[in-house]
């Protein structure tokens, strides 16, 4: 059974850059993409920081791309699902 996890990615990883961690969200998403069954040595894992959604408690938000090392396209459910905010 998979565990449940509350906070999405994004979140997590948001949450990393803000206490000055980024250096461990490389791993996290990895973490995230072998959870899903792709293989984090085929995408190149680019962050882009961004200011904080209206309303937010938070000063910045990190948005996640991910890049297919051979040229492919992502598929975009999982570009989508890297990105969720909830």
């Amino acid at each position: 059974m998979a565990r449940y996890d509350p906070f999405t990615i994004q979140m997590q990883v948001t949450r990393m850059f803000q206490e000055g961690q980024s250096f461990f969200a490389s791993m996290k998403v990895q973490d995230w993409l072998r959870e899903r069954n792709e293989d984090p040595a085929a995408y190149d894992i680019i962050f882009h920081k961004k200011p904080a959604p209206p309303g937010s408690k938070e000063v910045f938000a990190i948005d996640i791309e991910l890049r297919r090392k051979d040229g492919q396209p992502v598929d975009p459910w999982l570009q989508t699902e890297v990105n969720r905010h909830s």
